[in-house]
């Protein structure tokens, strides 16, 4: 199946603000703001990175990179620089003309990347300054680039969930994330809650990523602890809504200690654009 710029930045926006109608408690979501930053501000970075992100004849890099720059100019707070960094792959791949699946193009998407593409990325990343971000030894992103994005990434990929993708074909997220969401996609009929589930499951299956930067590996072997038993509470239920009020409540803690994964919403994001792009 082929698909045409304007159905990919559809499927972008629609996966990202599918994404802020899920409770995802640590994160910003329509029942409730949070780590100083709304609702809006991701309603309006969708709808500006969607206008780039899916542009014909870009490299990734310049993908990514101009994306990231929109929304930077829209809000003026890194709101989606995961999103977008997990996200264009799957457009780059998904705008290719040929006869091979989505997966195969993907993989030769991660394979191809140039040292441009690497350099672009860097700045993007400079550009908003996430939370965390540390010094690297080996392809420091406030260095000049000397080395493909891909391999950029297979360096990070041992601290960081969104290099792991890049390394490893996105293989959680096709083989475990996807799943995930589709089953309980079947069982509730509600895309919100599904994307719920499959948050959680990203959350207590792996340590968050952005969590572990900025409080440190056993801060998010924590979260990782606390989300196995709301994941596993909120699976057992008929009705999801049921478990509104202790989601709400982990929320809550969650923020009081100033704690956003953001990565396993930013994965979450990826793994709703993928179903829409597949479906």
């Amino acid at each position: 199946m082929t698909y045409n710029s304007a159905q990919l930045a559809q499927a972008y926006q629609n996966a990202c603000l599918e994404e802020i109608e899920a409770l995802k408690p640590g994160n910003v979501h329509i029942y409730a703001d949070g780590h100083d930053m709304v609702v809006q501000d991701f309603i309006r970075s969708a709808e500006v990175s969607s206008k780039t992100i899916a542009q014909p004849d870009l490299s990734l890099g310049m993908r990514i990179y101009h994306s990231v720059d929109a929304t930077w100019q829209s809000v003026g707070c890194n709101t989606n620089l995961g999103i977008v960094l997990l996200c264009a792959p799957l457009v780059q791949a998904a705008l290719m003309q040929n006869n091979y699946s989505l997966t195969d193009n993907l993989r030769q998407v991660l394979a191809t990347t140039t040292i441009e593409d690497a350099q672009k990325v860097f700045e993007a990343i400079q550009l908003v300054k996430p939370a965390g971000l540390g010094h690297s030894d080996q392809y420091d992103v406030r260095d000049q680039a000397h080395c493909t994005l891909l391999q950029a990434m297979e360096v990070a990929e041992s601290k960081d969930m969104i290099a792991r993708q890049y390394s490893h074909g996105f293989d959680q997220v096709l083989h475990e994330a996807l799943p995930c969401y589709q089953q309980a996609l079947l069982a509730w009929e509600r895309p919100a809650w599904a994307a719920t589930a499959m948050y959680l499951y990203w959350l207590s299956h792996y340590p968050d990523s952005h969590v572990q930067r900025k409080y440190g590996e056993k801060a998010a072997q924590q979260l990782q602890k606390e989300a196995i038993v709301h994941a596993e509470a909120y699976a057992k239920h008929a009705n999801p809504k049921q478990y509104l009020p202790q989601l709400m409540q982990f929320d809550q803690d969650l923020k009081a200690r100033g704690i956003n994964p953001g990565t396993s919403a930013d994965l979450t994001v990826t793994t709703l654009l993928l179903h829409r792009i597949i479906t």
